[in-house]
């Protein structure tokens, strides 16, 4: 069976500093797929040379079958992309932020309305469909953001953070609709979580990243169990990738946009 997603050796500098180092791992057919790690252990960079925003350095990685760095638009074309900003329009219905996402994949009137009431019906987005999505809250606009994603019926869907600032009745409405779409769908999902309950909840097997390098993978009950009787994925995480504060803090960057997330999701 060819692998949904697929890295050799995968590696990203910016100048002196090398974000993702060597980065091997295959993502199967119909899995759910956890890339855990402290900020700055080149998560994001990785995600961001998936989707084809960021060039490799080195190494190579396939999507869906196609090749990111010879083959960027086909890879475009089989994946959904929901990042940790906001991506909905709030100035917008939802049934008119998925018309319009539509039209951006140029599917035809027929097939776009079709799917759009399958999105929102899907999503149990219905009874709000003609409603502004400023007026959403944060869990309903995240299903709404997951269903632009999925109009078109992509392979591959990778999540960043999706559930960062939600409650944890939101949170677990997200898990449901992404648990139905794996089950459904057979959507290959790859997602980023610093949340180590909502990894062991949603993933079949997770990659742990330190310091640009896969530090552990396996499923989540191998890691824990790797560490001794009784450990959970949070003990796991630490200790494979050790509790220095400077590795876990992040940039300025990275905190204000998590923060900036959280509070408009809120």
């Amino acid at each position: 069976m060819t692998a949904a997603i697929t890295t050799s050796g995968l590696t990203r500098r910016f100048g002196e500093v090398v974000a993702v180092d060597g980065l091997s791992l295959e993502v199967r057919p119909g899995e759910v797929f956890g890339l855990l790690g402290p900020n700055g252990a080149g998560k994001t960079t990785t995600i961001k040379m998936l989707i084809t925003l960021l060039p490799p350095s080195g190494g190579r990685a396939t999507v869906a079958g196609f090749d990111v760095a010879s083959e960027p638009r086909q890879v475009r074309r089989s994946i959904g992309y929901v990042p940790q900003l906001l991506s909905a329009d709030g100035a917008l219905t939802a049934r008119e932020n998925l018309e319009t996402t539509g039209r951006l994949y140029h599917l035809p009137t027929a097939d776009r309305r079709r799917r759009t009431d399958e999105a929102l019906r899907f999503m149990g987005l219905e009874a709000a469909a003609d409603r502004l999505v400023r007026t959403f809250s944060g869990g309903m606009i995240r299903r709404l953001e997951i269903a632009q994603a999925m109009l078109h019926r992509p392979p591959v869907l990778f999540l960043d953070e999706p559930t960062v600032g939600l409650d944890p009745i939101a949170r677990r409405a997200v898990w449901a609709h992404v648990r139905q779409l794996r089950e459904e769908e057979g959507t290959t999902i790859l997602l980023t979580t610093h949340y180590m309950d909502e990894a062991a909840e949603l993933c079949q097997r997770v990659g742990i990243m330190h310091l640009g390098h896969l530090a552990a993978l396996g499923t989540p009950e191998s890691l824990a169990a790797e560490v001794g009787p009784g450990a959970s994925l949070d003990d796991a995480f630490t200790h494979f990738t050790g509790t220095e504060l400077e590795a876990e803090g992040g940039t300025y960057r990275d905190v204000a946009r998590t923060r900036r997330t959280a509070r408009r999701l809120g």
